[in-house]
């Protein structure tokens, strides 16, 4: 289950449950949609993966299973994995 993360890793930017700005890797890495297409260019700082649209889990399901409140932050100085998958496509890295 998706632990629902409520800000960027880079910009601190506030990304609720229901925001469409929320962008996740396949080890769901959050960081807003103008993070991952101007600084990130859709490469994941911390596994090189390219990011999707994360869900917004439906409002019934919020209270048994709330988003979690800690906050990962870790801005990006460098992307080690930027050069490398910059040109190749998500699903072929």
């Amino acid at each position: 289950m998706l632990e629902i993360r409520l800000n960027c890793e880079n910009c601190d930017k506030t990304l609720p449950n229901e925001s469409d700005e929320a962008m996740i890797c396949t080890y769901e890495c959050t960081f807003c949609k103008d993070c991952v297409d101007n600084v990130l260019k859709n490469v994941c700082p911390n596994c090189g993966g390219g990011f999707e649209k994360r869900p917004t889990r439906p409002k019934a399901q919020l209270i048994k299973h709330p988003p979690k409140t800690d906050k990962v932050l870790k801005p990006v100085v460098e992307n080690k994995y930027l050069e490398k998958n910059l040109n190749i496509d998500p699903r072929e890295r």
